[in-house]
């Protein structure tokens, strides 16, 4: 059984129940790596986030050698599509310092640095956030699903009706059914064959927390605002935006940047409602790592005295009913390295 222990901050076990967990149901398998040594005063120490980076691609993989390990997520003939979350900045955001681990894997397993993207939906944020620089010095490249253009023939449909804005494929059409289509990016439908997600520990007012469904299903398609009026709404839209094969056929990995939690402030840097967690996490199953990130944001804000937050719980319902993962904390099972 996963227990959280608020005085010390961390995951630890106790024996499960015997009916708790039954043995017949499947189990989602989390590694978590931490160290106390990662930050010093919310800035990443990147000597220690590369260990770490080391440590937990060794652990989910169960290779003897990181180059080893990142080949069996990758091919070295795979274009890689590092996914990450630049719009809440270098400090709450997804940190630079875990993407720069990531890459010197994956060069280290032998991919050339053009088979390396960083990417998200707007190329400012990149930009603000110091990935162009962090792209420069590795010899990768940078992209942005905005910048890429839309692809007219890869997209998801909805009947909600969406406002459109300049720079979305349908802007300026007139005729029926313009405004329910979202359409994935020429990045992702065309170029990346593999995606790995990292995505911050960072609470989100509608998702709970911006994590690997949202940041990627959003981050990849035009016309979304209509998904971001109601939770109900994000609820429906972000799993099957999620479940289509642009995306999550071509998932490899996802990391949750978990070296601080930021469980207020949404997209704005907050560290007054943060905590240093020091941690990395490593799983394939995306549900499992947010399930476990909400269970944290909640635990924190527990211990500021802050009052549970109100969010579409039935984004992350709907995405085990799709088999994208597993949300039942007793199914997810948790590894400590």
């Amino acid at each position: 059984m996963i227990l959280w222990s608020l005085e010390l901050g961390i995951w630890s076990f106790a024996a499960a129940p015997p009916l708790t967990a039954p043995p017949q149901l499947p189990q989602a398998r989390v590694v978590v790596v931490q160290d106390a040594q990662a930050m010093e005063a919310f800035t990443p120490r990147p000597d220690v986030v590369r260990a770490m980076m080391e440590r937990g691609i060794l652990a989910h993989t169960g290779k003897p050698t990181v180059a080893e390990a990142w080949r069996s997520v990758v091919k070295t003939n795979d274009v890689v599509g590092l996914k990450v979350f630049s719009g809440a900045g270098h400090t709450s955001g997804t940190r630079p310092s875990v993407v720069a681990a990531v890459v010197e894997g994956l060069l280290a397993a032998g991919l050339p640095p053009k088979h390396i993207v960083i990417w998200d939906k707007q190329l400012v944020d990149l930009r603000i956030a110091g990935y162009f620089e962090l792209a420069a010095r590795y010899g990768v490249r940078i992209s942005s699903a905005a910048s890429a253009g839309w692809d007219d023939k890869t997209y998801y449909e909805n009947s909600l009706l969406g406002n459109l804005i300049w720079g979305d494929a349908e802007f300026g059409r007139k005729g029926d059914g313009i405004g329910r289509k979202s359409h994935f990016s020429k990045l992702v439908a065309r170029d990346i064959t593999r995606h790995i997600s990292i995505a911050p520990l960072m609470n989100h007012n509608l998702a709970g927390v911006g994590g690997h469904f949202y940041s990627l299903a959003l981050g990849s398609v035009d016309n979304t605002l209509r998904f971001e009026s109601t939770a109900r709404a994000l609820a429906e839209a972000v799993p099957e935006i999620f479940a289509l094969p642009a995306l999550y056929d071509r998932l490899a990995l996802c990391i949750t940047d978990a070296l601080i939690c930021q469980y207020q402030g949404e997209q704005l840097t907050r560290l007054h409602y943060a905590a240093p967690l020091s941690q990395l996490r490593f799983s394939k199953d995306p549900v499992a790592l947010d399930t476990l990130s909400l269970a944290e944001l909640e635990a924190q804000r527990q211990k500021a005295g802050i009052p549970s937050a109100k969010f579409a719980a039935e984004l992350y319902k709907n995405a085990a009913l799709l088999e994208l993962g597993l949300n039942d904390a007793r199914q997810i099972r948790v590894e400590m390295k």
